[in-house]
């Protein structure tokens, strides 16, 4: 099985939100941590906030944040709602196979149970075990502000 495009970038803003903790995101500054387009990063983010992974914050200093602790969103939550089709053969399609075997195939059997063991896995890891496991992420991703230049000792002239 193969991820789309839009799963893997739904993942990275979450996890941008994350480290980004107790500040809200915004668009622009994770458009640009990840080199993406403002408008494709909106897309992404529609189908998580009509499930309640994200949260938008109107106004001038506005932005994005988790709807909830990252510790509980499961790569499994997002990969639910970003994902059309979890059809790994034509015969997980009710209506496209003409296959006799469709209702009792062994197949089928097999890739339902393969399925179903990757989602467990999902299900284990959550975006805080992601963002836990990359000590540097806010620097990675350009969060972490420079530290102010510590104050410069007047000198006595003589």
């Amino acid at each position: 099985m193969r991820l789309t495009r839009q799963t893997n970038y739904a993942i990275r803003i979450l996890m941008y939100c994350a480290a980004n903790e107790g500040k809200l995101s915004r668009v622009p500054e994770i458009a640009e941590a990840y080199n993406l387009s403002e408008a494709y990063l909106f897309k992404i983010l529609k189908p998580m906030m009509d499930s309640k992974i994200i949260e938008s914050v109107r106004g001038r200093n506005g932005g994005i944040r988790l709807a909830r602790d990252a510790a509980k969103i499961t790569l499994f939550d997002v990969v639910r709602v970003t994902e059309e089709s979890f059809s790994l053969a034509e015969c997980f399609d009710d209506d496209s196979s003409d296959c006799p075997l469709i209702e009792s195939c062994a197949f089928n059997s097999a890739l339902r149970e393969a399925l179903n063991a990757f989602f467990e896995v999902l299900g284990k890891y959550t975006i805080a075990d992601l963002v836990a496991a990359r000590p540097n992420i806010n620097f990675l991703l350009g969060l972490d502000e420079l530290e102010p230049a510590a104050p410069v000792a007047a000198v006595a002239h003589s």
